[in-house]
């Protein structure tokens, strides 16, 4: 499948980070039950999809933290 991801999943996921933030982790299997219970899709490929992206998202941010205090 890749990397490539629909604007639909990106939408949702950062809009998710905006509002809900601080509900989500590093871990992928936490931010599945997370995004299951704030949103109503019923495909189980799209939940997977967003919650990956937010898990991305996540990791990135740490990584660009990290690199700002050396």
């Amino acid at each position: 499948m890749g990397k490539v991801r629909t604007t639909l999943v990106k939408r949702t996921a950062r809009k998710l980070l905006a509002e809900y933030g601080d509900l989500f982790k590093r871990d992928f299997e936490h931010n599945k039950r997370v995004v299951s219970q704030l949103i109503e899709y019923r495909s189980k490929k799209l939940r997977n999809q967003i919650a990956g992206y937010i898990t991305h998202l996540l990791k990135v941010q740490e990584r660009r933290k990290r690199e700002e205090e050396q």
